[in-house]
């Protein structure tokens, strides 16, 4: 796993939200748990720098970015949404969260596939919202970064059993950016119906695949199969992002899918292989949700073992119960994709 790296730092802790499911622990808890697997000499860690304000307005407007640095800065720390709050340090944290994905993609020229361990978590931030337990929306930050780069086509691969709204809201009418999400439907924020698939330029560019709650490996693995890697392929993308939430976990608090280690590597093995085929291996992961925490060291252990892996991983999934709405997506999606 020498070509593998973590993007992670202490500090990540200071992003204090106290007794909050989106906790100070979630970082150190993956890293105290992969400190006691053999993979944890094997991968290279790198510590992230903090990204520059101007990084974030690629995607943010500036009253959003000035509304979270003056809540820490000159309040001190204060409720911004319903369930988001920011400490005192929570500015410079989300910053540092940024500066994470960032650099993660920065390691691509050493050949390295990179997981960048951050919080607080970002696909919730709209282009002027922080909203469900997000401030800045990290990914699409660095998609936005890689646009500017000389990259023509980024691929954002989302996971996390909520849907990314801030991220379809910052790609809407955008083509050369394609967001693929599967998430639990219904569920928190309510957006990400199937029949969401972008405006204007963008139209075609949004895939929504709203599972049903109860959703297992199987049909995860199914709705890959069918969906994402044939939309993917034919968008033919330079550069391959995920928003990794582990929050579809079976035993995770907040959701109510029944993925399991295994669903995630791979899930991950199928986003590297895409990478491979279309971007010179360019995949970099940024963690999302996950909040059970036990739950959460293992998943990301699986999905860094994935990585290691020359071929993706086969498994006798067992019975799909998803293949209904999969059709329904296909049938929508069909519109815009030779699929």
């Amino acid at each position: 796993m020498a070509s593998t790296a973590i993007v992670w730092d202490e500090r990540y802790a200071y992003h204090d939200t106290g007794d909050h499911p989106e906790s100070p622990e979630r970082v150190g808890s993956i890293v105290a748990h992969l400190q006691q697997t053999d993979l944890w000499s094997r991968l290279r860690e790198v510590k992230p720098t903090m990204a520059e304000p101007e990084e974030v307005l690629r995607v943010h407007t500036l009253g959003h970015l000035e509304r979270i640095r003056r809540a820490a800065e000159l309040r001190g720390g204060e409720w911004v949404d319903g369930d988001t709050y920011v400490s005192a340090r929570s500015f410079e944290i989300a910053l540092l969260a940024v500066g994470g994905v960032l650099d993660a993609t920065d390691l691509w020229v050493e050949g390295l596939v990179p997981f960048a361990l951050i919080r607080p978590p970002g696909h919730h931030a709209t282009p002027d919202r922080a909203m469900g337990f997000c401030l800045f929306n990290n990914v699409a930050i660095a998609a936005r970064r890689l646009l500017a780069l000389g990259y023509e086509r980024v691929a954002i691969i989302d996971w996390d059993t909520h849907h990314g709204n801030g991220t379809q809201a910052a790609f809407l009418a955008d083509a050369d950016v394609l967001y693929v999400s599967l998430h639990q439907w219904p569920l928190y924020p309510g957006t990400g119906w199937l029949d969401e698939c972008g405006v204007g330029a963008g139209e075609g560019y949004t895939v929504n695949l709203p599972l049903p709650s109860g959703s297992n490996d199987a049909d995860y693995a199914y709705a890959f199969g069918a969906v994402v890697e044939p939309i993917v392929d034919a968008f033919a993308p330079h550069a391959v992002l995920v928003s990794a939430g582990f929050d579809t976990h079976v035993r995770d608090p907040l959701g109510g899918m029944k993925v399991t280690e295994a669903g995630y590597e791979y899930m991950t093995a199928r986003c590297h292989d895409l990478a491979r085929r279309h971007a010179e291996g360019r995949l970099a992961l940024a963690l999302e949700g996950g909040y059970n925490l036990t739950a959460l060291g293992s998943s990301v252990e699986a999905t860094l073992r994935a990585l290691d892996e020359e071929l993706p991983p086969t498994r006798s999934w067992g019975k799909v119960q998803v293949q209904p709405l999969v059709e329904r997506v296909l049938e929508v999606q069909r519109r815009y994709w030779k699929i």
